[in-house]
C-alpha cells in the first residue's frame, strides 16, 4: 500500500479504487502541516510571553543567574565599602597621629591614587561585554589593593622610625641656642609680625632674636642632629648654619661671626657651632634662631627653657667638649 495514496468507493463499479495523490497535492499538504506548526509555537511563545507574561525557560534560568551574580557583585561592593572605611581611618591616624609624632611627611594623594586615572586601563573587559558593575567593581579592587600596599610601606617606616624613638629625646630642640646668663642678652625680637627694623614695614618674623650687645658669645647646636647648610648671604641671613635634627625638626643660627662646623658633620646638644656676630642684614650683634617642623617655621620659645641655670648650661657644654675631645 503506498504511503500518499487512498481507498474511495466507486457507486458506478461498487467496489473500493485505490486513488493516489498528486505530487503537488502531496507537497501541499506538507507546506500546510508545518505552516500550521509553526503559527502553533509562534502562538504557543506570544501567549506566553505576551499575554502571561512569563520568560521562556532559558530565558528565566539565564536571568535567576544573572541575579546571582548581580547579588555576589552588590555584596562584594558593601564589602569593599568596609574596607575603604577601614583604610580611610588607617591613613587618617597614620597622616594625623603616627606620621605626625615622629616628623615623617604626609603621603600627598597623587600618589595614593597614581596609575589610576588617564588610559582606560580597563578597557580589555569591554571585550568580554563586561557590565558597568563588574567594571566599577575590577577598578575599586584595584585602586584598594594598591592604597593597602603604599600604606602598608608607610607603616613600615613608622615602624622603622619609632625603633628609634629613644633618640627623639636627645634630638629635639630644646634648650636655649646660648648660655641664658642673666643680663647677658635679651629677645629683641620674637615670632610673629614685626616692624622690620631696616625695611620699615610690617613682615614676618620666623625666630627669635637674642640681642646680646656684642659679638663673640658661643652659640651651641639645640639638640643632636646633622649640619645641613652651611653659607653666607651678604644681603639675608650672614654666615648661617642650618641643623637637620630628624623627625621633622630642623633649627637655623644665623648672622653668626665665626662658623665652627661644616656640612655634613654630626654634633650633639650642646656642642658649638659658632659665635655670635653681625653679619648679613643686621643692626646690630645678636642671634637669629630659627625651629622648622617639617620646613615651616614655629615659635621656637616653648622648646627651651630661658630660665635654665648658666652653671647647668655651662657644665653641658663643658661635657660635650670633653667627648669629643675623647673620641
Amino acid at each position: 500500500m503506498s504511503r500518499f495514496s487512498k481507498y474511495v468507493y466507486n457507486p458506478d463499479t461498487l467496489m473500493y479504487e485505490r486513488q493516489e495523490d498528486s505530487k503537488f497535492h502531496i507537497a501541499l499538504k506538507v507546506l500546510l502541516f508545518a505552516g500550521t506548526v509553526v503559527l502553533l509555537v509562534f502562538f504557543y511563545f506570544w501567549f506566553y510571553t505576551r499575554v502571561l507574561g512569563l520568560d521562556l525557560p532559558k530565558t528565566a534560568r539565564l536571568k535567576k543567574e544573572n541575579a546571582a551574580w548581580v547579588a555576589k557583585f552588590e555584596l562584594l561592593n558593601h564589602e569593599l565599602d568596609m574596607s575603604e572605611r577601614l583604610l580611610d581611618g588607617i591613613e587618617k591616624r597614620d597622616d594625623d597621629v603616627y606620621r605626625s609624632i615622629f616628623g615623617l611627611e604626609d603621603i600627598p594623594q597623587e600618589v595614593k591614587q597614581a596609575g589610576f586615572g588617564g588610559v582606560n586601563r580597563y578597557s580589555y573587559l569591554d571585550d568580554f561585554g563586561a557590565s558597568a558593575l563588574l567594571k566599577s567593581t575590577v577598578k575599586r579592587l584595584d585602586v584598594l589593593t594598591k592604597r593597602s600596599y603604599i600604606q602598608s610601606k608607610a607603616l613600615d617606616e613608622v615602624a622603622l622610625v619609632s625603633k628609634q624613638a629613644d633618640q627623639l629625646s636627645s634630638c629635639m630642640p630644646s634648650v636655649p641656642p646660648i648660655n641664658p646668663i642673666p643680663r647677658s642678652y635679651r629677645i629683641s625680637s620674637g615670632f610673629g609680625y614685626r616692624m622690620h627694623p631696616i625695611k620699615q614695614r610690617r613682615i614676618f618674623h620666623d625666630g627669635l632674636d637674642f640681642a646680646t650687645g656684642k659679638v663673640g658669645p658661643g652659640v651651641y647646636a639645640t639638640g643632636d642632629g646633622e649640619v645641613e647648610k652651611v653659607r653666607y648671604n651678604f644681603f639675608g641671613y650672614g654666615n648661617e648654619v642650618v641643623i637637620n635634627h630628624g623627625f621633622g625638626y630642623k633649627t637655623r643660627y644665623a648672622h653668626l661671626k665665626d662658623i665652627n662646623v661644616k656640612k655634613g658633620q654630626k654634633v650633639k646638644r650642646g656642642e658649638q657651632i659658632g659665635t655670635v656676630g653681625n653679619t648679613g642684614q643686621s643692626t646690630g650683634p645678636h642671634l637669629h634662631y630659627e625651629v622648622l617642623y617639617k620646613t615651616k617655621p614655629i615659635d621656637p620659645a616653648p622648646f627651651m627653657d630661658l630660665t635654665m641655670k648658666p652653671d647647668e648650661y655651662q657644665a653641658m657644654v663643658e661635657k660635650i667638649a670633653n667627648e669629643n675631645e675623647r673620641s
